[in-house]
């Protein structure tokens, strides 16, 4: 039985915030203290990390679970598929439905429900649910779909991640630049083609890793002590993921049977350019192989990192030829990697 990406759609938000829109922000060190270096200099050396020249944020009357239905609609409609047919759809966030003046979630109902009433599916078979999941949520409800598929209670599943994040950070916080809001979906169907989900590796690091990515207050003293934000510790961050992520990628290469030379694209999780290339350099050390150019599509630069929705959004941007110099064919070898709270690692060998 083969698995296929029959469909994807993504919905990018509207409002571009510009690094230099930072410059007139109060960021202060997580003591409260005032940070020495001009913001110009700050926003600069984030640049020059993070790749990220601008991101998207989504319009105030719109929650996670409308960017969610934008995507999911699009997939569906992408994949000629009657939405009544579908026996799953798996919605991947962390923070629910955050209302652009508050920063509370909203999961009642969860978002899954929302996104399938939205897209006004009578059938109740159709079983809507949410997976927490950190950064990695989408992959791994892809994972889950195709548990559904082989085990036979499932033939369609469409599997979504969504995000605003931009309602969750501490605006006091440097590291706030780093994140953006949208939404990335797939339907994932049972094929007769040789397209296929050859392999798949999940991992959960939670003994000492568990709160690398927490809620914690504001770097501005004043603020209540009640409401809580986005907070990392990046360099742990970092160093996890470097230690960590080529060797689940490595696993999950060698159990598709898949040559490294074979490896057409690897689509990782948008959290830091510096951070994925250095992932991907260590990923080809591992076999002794030179990284091949062009091999890591990127959509930070323009969109940020949101979460969940990175890897599905920029499969969909691939597919729709809308990253320069960037194209899958079919019979293509490719891999979806990513990392993030909890933390979790992930990845998926597909043959396109």
């Amino acid at each position: 039985m083969n698995i296929k990406f029959t469909g994807t759609g993504s919905y990018i938000p509207a409002t571009i915030e510009k690094n230099e829109d930072f410059h007139q922000h109060e960021f202060l060190n997580a003591d409260g203290s005032k940070i020495e270096h001009p913001n110009e200099v700050i926003v600069e050396k984030f640049k020059a990390i993070t790749g990220i020249s601008e991101r998207r944020y989504a319009k105030a009357h719109l929650n996670s679970s409308d960017l969610a239905f934008f995507a999911a609609e699009k997939a569906i409609e992408n994949a000629n598929v009657d939405p009544e047919t579908l026996d799953y759809i798996i919605v991947a966030h962390n923070f629910g439905d955050v209302s652009s003046d508050s920063n509370q979630g909203d999961v009642l109902p969860c978002l899954a429900s929302k996104v399938k009433h939205s897209l006004r599916i009578k059938n109740p078979k159709c079983v809507a649910y949410d997976i927490l999941f950190g950064c990695p949520g989408w992959i791994e409800g892809v994972i889950q779909a195709q548990a559904f598929i082989k085990a036979g209670i499932a033939k369609k599943c469409l599997v979504v991640g969504s995000e605003t994040l931009s309602r969750v950070v501490d605006k006091h916080d440097r590291d706030s630049m780093i994140y953006s809001d949208g939404a990335g979906a797939a339907v994932l169907e049972v094929t007769n083609e040789d397209s296929n989900i050859l392999a798949h590796e999940s991992a959960s690091y939670t003994y000492d890793e568990a709160y690398y990515l927490f809620y914690g207050n504001s770097n501005n003293q004043e603020s209540k002590k009640n409401t809580k934000y986005l907070k990392m510790h990046g360099r742990k961050i970092y160093e996890f993921a470097l230690n960590n992520v080529p060797l689940a990628m490595k696993s999950c290469l060698d159990k598709s049977g898949i040559n490294i030379k074979d490896l057409k694209k690897i689509l990782i999780h948008q959290a830091n350019e510096k951070m994925d290339e250095a992932i991907i350099k260590r990923f080809y050390r591992l076999y002794k192989t030179p990284v091949p150019e062009g091999i890591m599509p990127m959509s930070i630069h323009k969109l940020g990192n949101s979460s969940v929705a990175t890897v599905p959004t920029l499969f969909d941007l691939i597919r729709n030829h809308k990253i320069e110099n960037q194209d899958i064919k079919k019979g293509d070898v490719i891999m979806l990697a990513s990392v993030g709270s909890g933390m979790h690692i992930n990845a998926i060998v597909y043959r396109y």
